[in-house]
């Protein structure tokens, strides 16, 4: 059977040390996205959604927190490549 997605599997988790970071990527997602996307993607590839701080340069610089998925870089890539599709899709459907 399978396992079913919880908020609480979604809720980011604290960055971990670095060693443990080692071989590992992060993918981005982008302020927005609609949650059954990245429900999606993290269901299907098994990617870890954690919590980052990153610069964001719109009027002036400032820190954010965003949402990544972690995981293998292979992984992480064919995660890219949906979320690409699945957000081109989204927005064209709005049109």
């Amino acid at each position: 059977m399978a396992k079913k997605l919880t908020i609480e599997d979604l809720k980011p988790k604290k960055e971990t040390e670095e060693e443990q970071l080692e071989d590992l990527y992060d993918l981005v997602i982008p302020p927005g996205t609609p949650s059954y996307i990245i429900y999606d993607i993290v269901e299907e590839f098994e990617l870890e959604p954690v919590e980052r701080k990153i610069s964001v340069n719109i009027i002036e610089c400032d820190q954010r927190d965003l949402l990544a998925l972690r995981g293998k870089l292979e992984v992480v890539q064919a995660a890219e490549k949906v979320l690409y599709d699945e957000l081109n899709a989204w927005v064209n459907s709005k049109e």
